[in-house]
């Protein structure tokens, strides 16, 4: 239990930064998902998932897989490396999909041989009876994989190999002098696993069937081939397993490799890197562009004009200024201004629906957008998307143009309730208005008061009556003056007010536009502004995970 432990420890402080790394990876697959190619992001799945099985397993040891075609002497390199005879070899090789394991050090391994699919009967523990007093400490914590012949007829010996090509912590490629060159292991591995050179080592089998004075030219055409593959600097080693030519070097090289305990950190950060750079290649490495304040007042002011807003801040106007001339005017003649319309009332933003949201199908009656400002609402929307997504990837700005338009089949109802909703500021009349209105009918009872008295002296000077005398102001009589002087300050008061009036409606007006530009703005907000900046938090998101992982 200590010993699991302590390598628990060890595990932790020497893979902090892979841990990073995982998760760093994790979260571009996350963040590009739905628009990078699933399959890309799939696989780097796969790697996110394998990386974090295989911390979480023993760190006291390295899995060394042996993997070679048919007739290449793998077995035979694996029985000399155990000084055991573990795998049967030439034409008694069982028939078998399965790897066979061997154990150097079995405290803490039964969860590894479980995890990389070893069954237990094809599992072997080097320092057990079968071996007592052969005990080999130069390969303590190794876990030797003989791999089934990646080039068999039998589908599931290559689909194994495969498996476990994925999962070893290292990798030793058995050669054959004859077959070193077959384009089968070169394409199919060696080349794609450019990436791996550091937890790789190639071995050139049954060298002493060449000849001497020929062997270390061999040798470095494999360097070269390995070369052209991306593996250069991958370590080969001549050996003649039959005859244990090699077996002592290549045993130190391997003990050396796991003696670092670096292998698992490399194979890991190897997967991690590639699988991270594939995704990058995708995705792109564009810079992340905020959006442009000039583009979205451009879109917020196409979606003003669609919705009509020109037009709805024009009956504010004038809906205010025949409202107010109305309270305001020489009341005689003012009562002809109800035989006109109310702007507002012909757009249903009357008094009793102004501020309030339309519900149902209800809706106004602002003309709906023209073919024109359709147009516009269509540039705006696409110059914006292209001015955030230029220069990235084309699976990023597919996506980011994608999103831009998700939601304008929605722009039509939107603008009529972001239009219908706003308080436009119409509904009563200035304050001033209304006592202004009050000493309209005060100087219209004056005149009327003053044109009876008018009448009452007429009619007594008609009939012959003697009364009192009447009251004069200047040598004009009082009731002329209230009848005359109520009807012209009236009408005077009017005519100044008409001023007041067209202030307080363009007033009104500029209010009522700024308003329904906010609202309007929302709505671009919530319609296309949102959906792209959700898709540049993804691409950032992406782009900072991978930039973790490649690190």
């Amino acid at each position: 239990m200590s010993s699991l432990l302590e390598g628990a420890k060890k595990l932790v402080s020497r893979s902090s930064d892979i841990g990073a790394r995982v998760q760093g990876l994790e979260q571009a697959v996350q963040a590009a998902r739905g628009r990078v190619d699933d399959a890309i992001l799939d696989d780097a799945q796969a790697v996110v998932d394998r990386a974090s099985s295989r911390l979480k397993l023993s760190a006291e040891h390295t899995v060394v897989a042996l993997a070679g075609a048919t007739g290449s002497g793998k077995s035979s390199t694996f029985n000399a490396l155990t000084e055991l005879e573990l795998s049967a070899v030439g034409v008694r090789r069982p028939t078998t999909s399965w790897a066979t394991a061997c154990v150097w050090g079995r405290d803490g391994a039964e969860e590894l041989l479980e995890w990389l699919g070893i069954p237990a009967r094809h599992q072997v523990t080097r320092d057990s009876m079968l071996s007592a007093g052969r005990e080999d400490p130069e390969l303590q914590g190794v876990v030797l994989l003989d791999l089934p012949d990646h080039d068999s007829t039998e589908v599931s010996h290559h689909l194994e190999v495969d498996r476990l090509v994925k999962l070893a912590d290292m990798l030793v490629w058995v050669l054959d002098p004859q077959k070193y060159a077959d384009a089968a292991i070169h394409d199919r591995y060696l080349a794609p696993l450019n990436a791996h050179r550091d937890v790789m080592m190639v071995v050139l089998n049954h060298i002493d069937t060449v000849p001497e004075d020929r062997r270390e030219g061999m040798l470095a055409d494999v360097r070269r081939l390995l070369e052209a593959d991306g593996l250069a600097g991958v370590p080969v080693v001549g050996v003649s397993a039959r005859h244990g030519i090699g077996i002592p070097d290549l045993r130190a090289a391997i003990a050396a490799k796991v003696a670092e305990k670096k292998a698992t950190r490399a194979r890991l950060t190897a997967d991690l890197r590639s699988a991270a750079e594939r995704v990058q290649e995708a995705s792109g490495t564009a810079r992340s562009r905020s959006l442009s304040t000039e583009r979205v007042a451009a879109l917020d002011d196409a979606f003003a004009d669609a919705a009509g807003v020109p037009t709805v801040v024009r009956a504010v106007e004038t809906s205010t200024r025949m409202r107010a001339n109305r309270a305001t005017g020489w009341p005689v003649v003012a009562w002809f201004s109800k035989l006109k319309p109310d702007p507002l009332k012909r757009l249903h933003l009357d008094l009793g629906s102004a501020g309030k949201e339309l519900t149902g199908s209800a809706r106004t009656s602002v003309p709906q957008a023209a073919g024109v400002q359709r147009a516009r609402v269509d540039t705006e929307v696409r110059a914006l998307a292209d001015q955030v997504s230029e220069g990235m990837a084309p699976a990023w700005s597919s996506a980011i143009r994608k999103a831009s338009v998700s939601r304008l089949p929605d722009l039509g109802d939107r603008l009529d309730r972001a239009v219908a909703s706003t308080d436009l500021g119409a509904d009563k009349i200035p304050a001033w208005a209304g006592l202004v209105r009050v000493l309209q009918w005060a100087l219209i009872l004056v005149a009327v008061a003053g044109f009876v008295w008018l009448g009452a002296l007429f009619g007594a000077a008609y009939l012959g009556l003697d009364g009192a005398s009447t009251p004069e102001w200047a040598g004009i009589p009082i009731p002329t003056i209230m009848l005359l002087g109520g009807i012209a300050v009236g009408v005077l008061l009017a005519l100044v007010c008409r001023v007041l009036v067209s202030l307080t409606a363009k007033r009104r007006a500029r209010a009522a536009d700024k308003r329904l530009r906010d609202a309007i703005s929302g709505v671009s907000q919530e319609i296309v502004v949102e959906p792209i900046r959700a898709e540049l938090a993804s691409y950032t998101a992406a782009s900072e995970g991978l930039a973790t992982a490649l690190k």
